[in-house]
C-alpha cells in the first residue's frame, strides 16, 4: 500500500519535472528563433554596412547567445559588431 502512493508520488513529480523542463526548453527556442531572425533581418538588409562594419555571421556562439537572449542578445551582437569586436 505505502508502495503504491510512494510509485504514483514519484510519477507525479516526474511528470510535473518533464512539463517543467519542456516549458524552458520551448522558451529556449523561442528565444533562438527570434534572434536569429533579427540577424538574419540585419545581415539581410546590411544595415550594419551603413556603419562600416560587417555582416554578422551566424555562428555557435552567435546562436548560443541569442538562445539565451534573444532579441536583446543580437542587439547585444550587433552592438558588438559596431565597436569593431564581432563574436566568432
Amino acid at each position: 500500500m505505502v508502495s503504491d502512493i510512494l510509485v504514483i508520488v514519484l510519477a507525479i513529480a516526474v511528470a510535473v519535472a518533464v512539463i517543467w523542463l519542456f516549458k524552458r526548453f520551448a522558451i529556449l527556442v523561442l528565444n533562438a528563433i527570434t534572434g536569429i531572425v533579427t540577424l538574419l533581418i540585419v545581415n539581410q538588409f546590411h544595415l550594419l554596412s551603413s556603419f562600416g562594419a560587417t555582416d554578422i555571421a551566424i555562428t555557435p556562439a552567435t546562436v548560443l547567445i541569442c538562445a539565451l537572449g534573444g532579441i536583446p542578445g543580437a542587439i547585444i551582437l550587433v552592438l558588438l559588431s559596431l565597436a569593431g569586436t564581432p563574436v566568432t
